[in-house]
C-alpha cells in the first residue's frame, strides 16, 4: 500500500505542470497522508484504552462500594468494642486458641511415644507366654535378660547362687503353685527363666506419668498420716537388724477408688525419715491404679531416697534380681481368707547374706524368690535400724470425708481370729544370722478409730498382732 501512487488533485491547490515534479509532490503528499492516518489511529487506540481502563475501575468501585463501606463499618465497630471487652474475651477464648488446640494432640502423641518406649524397656523378650484367668500375661524371660541386668553394675552378669539361710529357720509352708492364679492350670516357666507379669499400655496410662508409674508416693514417717498414708503397725527399733520374718493372712479388702491402695507388708528400714531413707518391702497389696483390678497381689518394693527418684514395685525397674521360675512378683494371690471361714496366710523372710551383703527374699516353703543387691542402698549396705510389720492404706479423703478403703479384713483388731487380719510368728535376724523372736515389739495406729492394732504372744504364734479396720465409720467420719 505504501508504494502505490494515487493520481489526484494536490491538496494545496497547486497545478502540476511537469511530470517529475508532480510525481514528487504526489509521493510526498502520500507519505504525509499515511503518517497522519497512523497518528489518528494511534490516538483513537490510546483513547479507547483509557476509556476501557477507566470504565473497568469505575465499575468495580460501583459494584463493591456497599461491601466496602459495610466492611469498614464492621471493622471500626469491632475495634471500638474489643477494648472494653478484651478481658472477658481473652478469658473465654484462651483455651480455644489454635495454639492450645494444637498442643493437646502433640502432648498426647508425645505421651504415647514415651509410654511405648518405656514398655519396650521393661517388657523383655520371652521364650514362653502364659495367659492367666485374671487377664494377666506372664512372660517367661531368660534370667540374665530380666530388667535388673539393665543396671550398669549388673550388666553382663547372671543371678547369684543361693546364700546361707538364717539359723533357726523352718522351711515348712505352702508350695508356690497353690497360691498364684497364673499357676492354677498347671502352667510353669522353664528352668533358667523367670516369670514376669507383662506391663500393658493401660497400666501406665492409669499413672500420673511415665516417671510416676510403679512408684509409691513420697511420705516420710510411718507413725503419722503424712500425704494421706495411714498405718497400723508393729515395730522394733534401737538395735541393728539383719532381717525379719512373719506369716500374714491374705484378704481382698475393698478399695474405694483407683488412686488408693491397701497393703500388708514387712518393712526393712535404715536411715533417717528424711531424704536418705532406705527401705526394703514385701507383702501383699490391692492397688487398682497399679494393676487395674482388686485382686490381692504378691509384691516387692525398694528405695534409697525416701521414695523420690529411686526404687519401684516388683520388676518395674532395674533393682531386684529374681532367681525363681515358679513365683511371679506382682501376680494375683488365690485363695484369700474369708470372714468367719478359712484363713490363708503366706510366710515371708527377708535377710542379709553375711557373705556378700545382699538382701534375699524367701517365700513360703523355702522358695528363694531373689535378692536386692547391696549396692542399691546407702544405709542398708550395713544393717537395718528398724523393722516394721503391718498395714498401710492411702486416704485421699474423697468428697471431704475419710476413705472407706479397708485395711486387712476391713474389721477391727478386737474381733480376733477368722474376722481380723493378723501377723504371727514375728521374728528378726540378729547380727550372727540367727532368727529370734522380735524383742520389745510395740504397736501403733495412726487413727485408731479408722484402723487399729492389738498385740499379744503365745506358744503357738509367738509374737503376733491383729490389725485393720473399715476406714470411714461413725467414729471415723
Amino acid at each position: 500500500m505504501g508504494g502505490e501512487f494515487v493520481l489526484r488533485k494536490p491538496r494545496n491547490g497547486i497545478k502540476c505542470r511537469r511530470f517529475d515534479r508532480c510525481n514528487t509532490m504526489r509521493q510526498t503528499e502520500t507519505e504525509l497522508f499515511s503518517e497522519e492516518t497512523r497518528e489518528r489511529r494511534r490516538g483513537r487506540g490510546r483513547g479507547r484504552r483509557r476509556r476501557i481502563n477507566g470504565s473497568f475501575f469505575l465499575d468495580m468501585i460501583i459494584l463493591f462500594r456497599p461491601c466496602f463501606f459495610n466492611f469498614l463499618f464492621l471493622s471500626l465497630f469491632l475495634l471500638s468494642s474489643s477494648s472494653s471487652s478484651s478481658s472477658v474475651l481473652s478469658s473465654k477464648t484462651e483455651n480455644l486458641s489454635p495454639r492450645n488446640q494444637t498442643l493437646r494432640p502433640l502432648e498426647e502423641l508425645n505421651k504415647l511415644k514415651a509410654i511405648n518406649q518405656h514398655l519396650r524397656k521393661i517388657n523383655k523378650p520371652s521364650v514362653k507366654t502364659i495367659h492367666s484367668s485374671d487377664g494377666d500375661i506372664i512372660d517367661c524371660v531368660l534370667s540374665h535378660q530380666q530388667p535388673a541386668f539393665d543396671h550398669p553394675r549388673l550388666r553382663g552378669q547372671k543371678p547369684l547362687d543361693p546364700p546361707e539361710r538364717p539359723r533357726g529357720h523352718n522351711s515348712r509352708g505352702l508350695s508356690p503353685k497353690s497360691f498364684q492364679l497364673w499357676r492354677m492350670d498347671g502352667e510353669t516357666c522353664p528352668e533358667g527363666t523367670v516369670p514376669i507379669r507383662r506391663t500393658k499400655q493401660e497400666d501406665i496410662l492409669r499413672a500420673n506419668s511415665v516417671s510416676a508409674f510403679g512408684k509409691k508416693l513420697r511420705h516420710f514417717r510411718r507413725d503419722t498420716s503424712s500425704n494421706g498414708h495411714e498405718h497400723a503397725v508393729g515395730y522394733v527399733s534401737g538395735e541393728k537388724y539383719f532381717g525379719a520374718k512373719a506369716s500374714i493372712n491374705v484378704w481382698a479388702p475393698q478399695v474405694q477408688n483407683q488412686y488408693e491402695f491397701s497393703l500388708s507388708q514387712i518393712w526393712i528400714i535404715s536411715g533417717s525419715f528424711g531424704n536418705d531413707l532406705n527401705t526394703i518391702e514385701a507383702g501383699w497389696q490391692v492397688s487398682p491404679e497399679l494393676y487395674g483390678d482388686n485382686y490381692p497381689r504378691f509384691f516387692t518394693y525398694w528405695t534409697n531416697d525416701a521414695y523420690q527418684a529411686t526404687g519401684c514395685y516388683n520388676l518395674l525397674c532395674s533393682g531386684f534380681v529374681q532367681t525363681n521360675s515358679q513365683v511371679a512378683i506382682g501376680a494375683a494371690i488365690s485363695p484369700s481368707s474369708s470372714f468367719k471361714g478359712g484363713q490363708f496366710d503366706i510366710t515371708l523372710l527377708i535377710w542379709k547374706d553375711p557373705k556378700h551383703g545382699n538382701w534375699w527374699l524367701e517365700f513360703g516353703s523355702g522358695i528363694l524368690v531373689g535378692y536386692w543387691p547391696s549396692f542399691l542402698f546407702t544405709h542398708l549396705r550395713e544393717h537395718a535400724s528398724m523393722v516394721q510389720y503391718g498395714g498401710e492404706v492411702v486416704n485421699s479423703s474423697p468428697f471431704g470425708a475419710h476413705t472407706s478403703t479397708q485395711m486387712g479384713s476391713g474389721h477391727f483388731a478386737e474381733e480376733g481370729f477368722t474376722k481380723s487380719s493378723y501377723f504371727r510368728n514375728i521374728q528378726v535376724v540378729d547380727w550372727d544370722n540367727n532368727l529370734v523372736p522380735s524383742p520389745n515389739l510395740r504397736v501403733l495406729a495412726d487413727h485408731p478409730n479408722c484402723y487399729d492394732i492389738q498385740g499379744g504372744s503365745n506358744k503357738a504364734w509367738g509374737n503376733y498382732f491383729y490389725y485393720g479396720g473399715p476406714g470411714k465409720n461413725p467414729k471415723c467420719p
